[in-house]
């Protein structure tokens, strides 16, 4: 167990999260917790799924959570800890790799991604591997960066806009979709474009280097001792170790890009 100077800790499972799966998480958090406890080392009661994810991921406490790839390879690598990578089985994506969903409006007639050059783009963030670096990289061979872009901060807000007609396109990754799909009535209105490259998926991390072996035997332990119905809500198929030189190796858009 932590000794009285040790920082506070910390979890978080953030990425995913929705009103929906607040119980699920919780669940899924009691488990690993369970297993943490056991193993002799310290775990906070509750998840801090209103905390803001930056100051998660640097906290010197963090036990658990979830980021992106593009944040890791900029600014977390070398700070923090790969625990492991969750495997959502996505399709068309090997075990922990994920994908992006180009999305438009139904009754867009276009069906090539060269045809939306001139459209209005929607993503969450410049650092989002999944909605920004990754249809960046599948855009750039067809000699075009979106111009017009709309930023939403939230990969729901880019399809709720493109849904709106606010704009015309986004790139929504896999899970965000398929958790869309489920919960979101105006997902009808939407379509899939196309598909972007597979990439490692979202890791799992943590502050301790030591603890790393301990947490993944925990988060996998977990996932097997989850309900059927957890399961499938947060759609948890196992978690798999992808060497994080799979992570660097993926390429960020240029900066004056951003």
């Amino acid at each position: 167990m932590s000794d009285p100077g040790s920082p506070s800790t910390i979890a978080a499972f953030t990425m995913y999260s929705r009103p929906e799966l607040v119980d699920s998480h919780d669940r899924y958090w009691a488990l690993i917790r369970a297993r943490l406890l056991a193993s002799g080392f310290d775990a906070p009661e509750r998840l801090s799924q209103d905390a803001e994810e930056f100051e998660v991921w640097n906290d010197p406490g963090l036990v658990l959570s979830q980021t992106c790839g593009m944040p890791y390879r900029l600014w977390l690598h070398g700070r923090v800890a790969l625990v492991g990578t969750p495997d959502y089985g996505l399709e068309g994506c090997p075990a922990g790799y994920y994908r992006s969903a180009f999305v438009v409006r139904g009754d867009d007639a276009r069906t090539e991604l060269a045809e939306f050059k001139d459209s209005v783009f929607a993503y969450n963030q410049t650092f989002s591997q999944s909605g920004y670096a990754a249809p960046f990289a599948q855009a750039l061979p067809h000699g075009f960066w979106f111009e017009n872009r709309l930023h939403t901060e939230q990969h729901l807000e880019s399809a709720r806009a493109v849904s709106e007609g606010r704009a015309d396109i986004a790139s929504l990754d896999g899970v965000s979709w398929r958790l869309i799909q489920a919960y979101e009535p105006f997902a009808e209105k939407l379509r899939v474009l196309s598909w972007t490259v597979p990439t490692p998926g979202l890791p799992y991390i943590t502050a301790d280097q030591s603890k790393v072996a301990a947490i993944f035997d925990a988060v996998s332990g977990a996932i097997d001792s989850l309900v059927d119905a957890d399961r499938k809500s947060l759609g948890l198929g196992g978690i798999v170790r992808i060497p994080e030189e799979e992570y660097l190796a993926v390429q960020n858009p240029p900066a004056s890009f951003q």
